[in-house]
């Protein structure tokens, strides 16, 4: 991840990615540097646009959180609606006893 993240920072500073670039990155860091990884890290990266590449991942988790919000919502209206009947079976009670009082005044 760290030559990932060394490349990212590249980037995001305007600087070019490169062997070198992503090498001082980790060196800096004080990471080990597997010069194998950091050849194939800017082979992988040469057909990749990274700001497209940042784009699409910032909007995938959001793409699947929102579906999952959903039955959160649907459950808090169905508990909304629940405690609506609720209040109104209990209202209707009411109206039904003060009935039976006024019943037993005129007996």
């Amino acid at each position: 991840m760290e030559y990932v993240y060394s490349a990212l920072i590249l980037h995001a500073t305007g600087k070019e990615v490169t062997e070198e670039g992503v090498t001082n990155v980790l060196n800096a860091a004080g990471a080990a540097i597997n010069e194998a990884r950091v050849k194939a890290l800017i082979a992988a990266l040469e057909s990749v646009d990274i700001d497209d590449a940042i784009a699409k991942a910032t909007f995938a988790p959001a793409a699947v959180s929102a579906p999952q919000a959903a039955p959160a919502e649907k459950k808090e209206e169905v508990k909304a609606e629940e405690e609506e009947e609720e209040k109104e079976k209990e209202k209707e009670e009411e109206e039904e006893t003060g009935m039976e009082g006024l019943g037993a005044l005129f007996g």
